[in-house]
């Protein structure tokens, strides 16, 4: 049940992919991930002690994951089953939960279950996991590209160790290159390359991280150039950037690295800075995101971090988004450029956000008090009747259009939400509101004083009155 055993695994030929061939049999030989196989690690020392306990290995294609769980299967005593998750379910699942229980109880001897691509297991299946890594029959050991916060049950997430795997630099993808051009057995120095300085940078520069592309891409290179009469193989620029055709891209449409990016743009806008924002509008559009998902980004930012501080920019997002529509990728990219160094230099303000905010807490939280009844419409008698509509001041009748009249209901007059700031057209909001205010204080003040005046006058006109019936009788 060993699928790594050297009795198991099949040799390496030369029809092997050469990023397979080159994988390293020990830590020794491991490139990368220094931070948890490193001298003295913790991951490090629990394999070379056999004390490994269920974990899971997150990180980009191209890292190690497969790599380090084959490392664990020859320098362990303990029974390694490796499945993927793409090809194996319930019932594989099962045939090795039985055999590894009845090799624990015969023999006492344990079982890591290495699964590939954990995260394309559903919950029903992960949870099929969790009594036996719970009893000890299995040690888990997970392979995962996506976030196993968001992947993998939090049961088995407790119960399991995450190590983060990260892209290897630019650096050790060079080690690996030299190190694959130089090996007779399993590399290409029988092939004699001869590779040149900018080649060999380019490919360590554009692989993302990812051994995997970078070997793949130098193989195909070394293998199409032409021997010469010594038998070498030269190896340029230009042949490397040909066999790499576009470079591969981390991205993941429905994946993290997919909010992650969203979430660059976003930040690289609101903090005023186009030449970023370009960067991650990039990143998005040239790994194959959808234009339109981008467009209907850029209207809500426009909405929640500008606002009216520039309402030009609504348009200018809309405007994008309808471009998006009319002529598609890749000719929608300037349009879709456009907008975003526009809203990443366009003054900034979250007020509308902010108020929309707080009115929404009100309605979901408050007691939802009908419409006043001066500001309802009243299109029948009945209606009317009733005083839908009763006392309603229409502002085309009044100076400027400016009226003391109340719009909110009883219990909530009084609340603000909208408190514009002082960046941009905002300035002039908010300039505009308190002009206003002050007009309407001002009229509300004068009816207070005349319904104050006129109070005083009907009590005048009563007691005289009054005095007249005295003087009658």
């Amino acid at each position: 049940m060993d699928l790594f055993s050297p009795e198991t695994e099949p040799k390496k030929t030369v029809t092997a992919p050469l990023a397979d061939r080159m994988r390293p049999v020990s830590l020794e030989e491991f490139v990368g991930q220094e931070h948890i196989v490193g001298p003295g690690k913790v991951l490090r020392k629990a394999i070379e002690s056999d004390e490994i306990q269920s974990i899971i290995l997150w990180g980009p294609p191209g890292t190690g994951k497969t790599t380090l769980a084959r490392i664990i299967a020859r320098m362990t005593d303990s029974q390694f089953v490796a499945f993927s998750a793409v090809t194996s379910g319930v019932k594989e699942i099962r045939e090795v939960i039985a055999k590894a229980t009845t090799a624990r109880r015969s023999s006492g001897r344990r079982t890591i279950l290495f699964v590939d691509e954990i995260h394309r297991f559903n919950k029903a299946q992960q949870d099929g996991f969790l009594p036996h890594v719970e009893n000890g029959t299995i040690v888990l050991i997970g392979a995962t590209t996506e976030n196993p916060s968001f992947e993998v049950i939090s049961a088995l997430l407790s119960r399991s160790k995450v190590f983060v795997l990260e892209p290897l630099s630019v650096s050790e993808l060079r080690t690996v290159l030299e190190r694959a051009m130089t090996d007779e057995q399993r590399g290409l120095a029988s092939l004699s390359p001869v590779v040149e300085e900018e080649a060999l940078s380019f490919l360590a520069n554009t692989a993302g991280g990812d051994a995997r592309v970078a070997l793949n891409a130098l193989e195909l290179a070394v293998t199409t150039a032409a021997p010469d009469e010594m038998g070498k193989r030269a190896v340029t620029l230009s042949a490397v950037q040909e066999a790499m055709q576009k470079r591969a891209l981390l991205y993941d449409r429905e994946g993290e690295e997919h909010y992650n990016i969203i979430s660059a743009l976003h930040k690289s806008m609101r903090g005023g800075d186009p030449d970023a924002s370009l960067y991650w509008l990039a990143r998005m559009l040239e790994a194959g995101e959808d234009p339109l998902y981008v467009a209907r980004r850029l209207v809500r930012f426009a909405s929640e971090d500008i606002g009216n501080a520039d309402p030009q920019a609504l348009l200018v997002a809309v405007a994008a988004k309808e471009a998006v529509h009319l002529i598609g990728m890749p000719e929608c990219n300037t349009a879709l450029a456009q907008a975003v160094t526009y809203l990443a230099t366009a003054p900034k303000s979250n007020a509308v956000y902010t108020a929309y905010s707080l009115v929404k807490k009100d309605v979901s939280e408050g007691e939802n008090p009908p419409v006043p009844l001066h500001i309802r419409n009243a299109p029948t008698f009945l209606m009317k009747e009733l005083g839908y509509g009763r006392n309603y001041k229409y502002p085309h009748e009044f100076p400027d259009a400016i009226v003391d009249q109340e719009y909110l209901p009883e219990s909530l007059q009084g609340r603000r939400y909208y408190h514009p700031g002082d960046s941009g057209f905002e300035s002039e909001i908010a300039r505009r509101m308190a002009e206003w205010k002050k007009r309407r204080d001002a009229l509300s003040l004068h009816k207070k004083k005349r319904s104050g005046g006129d109070a005083a006058k009907g009590r005048e006109r009563k007691g005289a009155k009054n005095d007249r019936g005295k003087r009658k009788r």
